[in-house]
């Protein structure tokens, strides 16, 4: 009889409450801790496409170009690059791979210009061009100079019309907007 009219020792409510709740807030803990090391250690893709230009000639050529920026902590490697959503061929991909910054705009190169190993000036830097023959890498922290001859589907017609291009990797896509210009 003594044992149940003990004031001082805990209800079994409270005592389990006090378990939960302690049981809870360890289980916040861990999960925080794995959370933060987990994003801390993991170096995640990021690409950016800039500077991107679709012109047209006029007649029969046509050409676009942009920068692809790796600014993620790893190396991608470019699947495929489409155009108004039609893939275009690795030989008609023209690149160069640099560590320099790029401020200046990039400019139209005409059909017989560009080529493998052509030499491109932008701004007053001149760039050597390689042509794709299968996926290219990028490594962090390098920016990608694309020149891509004659893409599929953009015709004279298309001057003035705004296009999507898009960059795949294994992870991700990235796609940029730009108006068809007219070559001058």
């Amino acid at each position: 009889m003594r044992l149940l009219n003990n004031k001082k020792a805990l209800s079994t409510v409270v005592t389990t409450l006090i378990i939960l709740v302690v049981s809870v807030l360890l289980a916040t803990v861990v999960t925080f801790y794995a959370i933060n090391v987990t994003t801390t250690r993991v170096q995640e893709e990021s690409l950016q496409i800039t500077k991107l230009h679709v012109w047209h000639d006029g007649s029969s050529y046509s050409l676009a170009a942009f920068l692809i920026i790796n600014t993620g902590g790893r190396d991608v490697v470019l699947d495929k690059i489409t155009v108004r959503g039609q893939e275009c061929a690795w030989a008609s991909v023209f690149y160069n791979k640099t560590t320099e910054t790029i401020n200046d705009d990039l400019s139209f190169v005409a059909d017989a210009s560009l080529s493998d190993g052509a030499e491109i000036t932008i701004g007053s830097d001149g760039f050597t061009m390689e042509q794709a023959s299968t996926d290219v890498i990028l490594p962090s922290g390098y920016t990608l100079i694309v020149y891509i001859k004659n893409p599929d589907h953009i015709s004279v017609s298309d001057i003035g019309v705004t296009v999507g291009v898009m960059a795949f990797t294994a992870n991700a896509q990235y796609y940029k907007e730009a108006n068809v210009e007219a070559s001058s």
